[in-house]
């Protein structure tokens, strides 16, 4: 209210005009302030006008196998970056000509820009990437014609050969997911997508570096800003050398040609992993460039699922590779000895359940068990464990007694390879069990998981493990795809030992359970005459035709190479499994093929199996 007095009146109008003119200068004093010392939106609009900071991009790291072939290496390309601000007016039709796109796409790809995160009209933001050498050459005359872009020098991966594409992966533009992850990356960056080079992406990518180039006021270069006194060189990647064979990755890949599987080969010693192969596969060469985006969703379209790394990621029941397993145990907790025998009449027949068998001589002991793969003998071993009350007070018990070896042999959870995906298999415990037959179970409900069938599944990669733990007597080391890493040592993870639950002398007696296999029983195709060679079959039943499957380990003493064939719907374990790990093993131990070896190759190359439709 204002008062009715006039020299009051006027004394409070001067207060209030006071009032208001001392908010009105605060509020420009706050402005003024905010613009220039607390927001970049002008500095940024008079830097772009003076100078332009480019980023300079580092060489990634080479990949080599473990005896210096090369791999993946590095090849120029580039990049066509765009500043928003300074591209106003640019004749829209005679760049799409120039760069051979059309008006659509020209669009589409400016409105992806501005919907980028932390895109600014001032900054340089990918317009166009991985131009090869001619293309480059061919715009880069033109480019004077188009003021706000700029060339980008980049270097893209190029691939020596068809092989080993699940091991090695690719590279791929980064998502809005990786940059939220790490500052390091920003719209438009290359990333690894699959295999070490996603798991060694760190590694690989160096460190970025940076040039500060002044400009005249018609926004052209002019050189370097104090004659490159603040500018950064990038620092190249670091190399990798991979522990995997070529040639033996090579062979691995020609003998599954046609069938869908895997072969995994490990160096007991070290874990390192010897080949890795996942069929069908693809050729990591077209993964590469512009054309990477439109032959991923080729590939991930194809029924087959040849991005699947069916060594690490595929399921499968382990069937009687897992009987070595299950004499483990039981030796271990005195349920059997080498000389306890058990009969078989063409399979295992109690209380009217009845687990069939092929045939062979009975009754037998645990040696022989092994190398005839008598299903009969691994279903009494399981029986009597999990009935035995005087070690365990209940079924529940023995199971859980079971599963503590089982996980101690690497089965049941991620092994911790250095790839991305690993699945985990499965398992049983009692709680499984309890939840499905409401706690009214005993050994003879689950006896199928005493030969590598119900339940059980295992990853290639596992099974594989399997023969390495066999081969060293009781313990591995995680397995590996990096064998050395340039100026930095490995992760301790894959240098330390693990120790399963059984003794070494137990071991002993499945060595020579396999090598019998081998001698005179189901792995007589792995027989040779330079090195003893052990080896377990395994017929995997399945919906359709079994699985053939075989897991073996040479040379007997000192071994250098455990390996697992996986070949789906193959049928036997002897009919594609034990020859293909044969050939394998002969191939890395002698650094070369027999001629009748060779021979046998070429037939299995050339061996295919038909598949349905296909779902997994």
């Amino acid at each position: 209210m204002i008062p009715s007095d006039p020299q009051m009146s006027l004394a409070y109008r001067k207060y209030v005009l006071g009032l208001a003119a001392v908010v009105i200068t605060a509020v420009y004093v706050l402005r003024l302030f905010t613009l220039q010392l607390t927001s970049d939106d002008y500095k940024l609009r008079a830097d772009s006008n003076a100078f332009m900071k480019r980023i300079q991009f580092p060489a990634r790291g080479a990949i080599s196998d473990r005896n210096g072939k090369l791999l993946v290496y590095n090849q120029p390309a580039y990049d066509i970056m765009v500043v928003m601000q300074e591209q106003l007016g640019v004749d829209t039709l005679d760049l799409c000509r120039s760069l051979g796109i059309d008006k659509e796409w020209y669009v589409r790809r400016m409105d992806e820009i501005k919907r980028t995160r932390g895109y600014s009209r001032h900054t340089q933001q990918l317009f166009m990437s991985q131009l090869s050498v001619e293309e480059f050459s061919s715009f880069q005359e033109k480019l004077f014609r188009f003021p706000g872009f700029y060339i980008q020098k980049r270097s893209i991966r190029q691939y020596t050969t068809p092989h080993a594409a699940h091991i090695l992966g690719d590279i791929g533009e980064v998502s809005p997911a990786d940059i939220e992850e790490d500052n390091y990356y920003q719209s438009g960056d290359y990333i690894g997508k699959q295999g070490v080079e996603r798991s060694y992406e760190r590694q690989l990518r160096g460190i970025k570096g940076s040039e500060i180039l002044l400009r005249d006021v018609h926004g052209r270069i002019k050189g370097r800003y104090q004659d490159g006194r603040f500018d950064q060189q990038p620092l190249p990647g670091k190399n990798l050398t991979l522990s995997i064979d070529l040639e033996l990755q090579a062979l691995g890949e020609r003998l599954m040609t046609g069938k869908l599987g895997s072969i995994v080969a490990i160096e007991p010693s070290t874990g390192e992993i010897l080949c890795m192969v996942s069929s069908p596969s693809f050729d990591p060469r077209t993964m590469v460039g512009r054309q990477r985006g439109r032959q991923h969703q080729m590939l991930a379209r194809d029924p087959m699922k040849p991005l699947l790394n069916r060594a690490i990621m595929g399921q499968y029941p382990p069937g009687s590779t897992f009987k070595t397993s299950q004499a483990l145990t039981f030796l271990q907790e005195g349920i059997i000895t080498p000389e306890t025998q058990y009969s078989c009449s063409h399979g295992f027949h109690f209380k009217g359940l009845k687990v069939g068998c092929h045939g062979h001589g009975s009754p037998l002991a645990l040696k022989y068990a092994i190398g005839t793969s008598c299903n009969a003998y691994f279903c009494w071993g399981l029986y009597h464990m999990f009935g035995n009350r005087e070690h365990y007070h209940s079924t529940q018990e023995a199971m859980t007694r079971w599963k503590d070896y089982m996980v101690s042999m690497g089965f049941g959870y991620k092994l911790g390879v250095d790839l991305p995906g690993e699945k985990r298999g499965l398992i049983p415990n009692a709680e499984l069990y309890d939840k499905a037959y409401k706690g009214q179970w005993s050994g003879l409900t689950v006896i199928s998981i005493s030969i590598g069938q119900g339940e059980v599944n295992l990853t290639p990669l596992q099974i594989a493990n399997l023969g390495a733990t066999i081969a060293n007597r009781g313990w591995y080391i995680t397995p590996h795809v990096v064998r050395e890493i340039q100026d930095e040592s490995i992760d301790t993870l894959y240098t330390r030992r693990n120790y399963t639950m059984v003794s070494p002398t137990n071991y002993e007696y499945i060595v020579d359970g396999m090598a019998q296999a081998v001698r005179a029983g189901t792995c007589t195709a792995a027989n040779n005459p330079w090195y003893v060679t052990c080896g377990k079959t395994g017929t995997a039943q399945n919906r359709g035709h079994d699985h053939s499957v075989f897991m073996g380990f040479a040379p007997r003493e000192n071994p250098r190479i455990a390996i697992a064939v996986y070949v789906e719907n193959g049928g036997w374990g002897a009919k594609y499994g034990v020859p293909l790990g044969a050939l394998m093993m002969e191939q890395y131990i002698n650094g070369h093929l027999s001629e009748a070896s060779a021979k046998k190759a070429d037939t299995f190359e050339h061996a295919t199996i038909t598949y349905g439709t296909y779902e997994r």
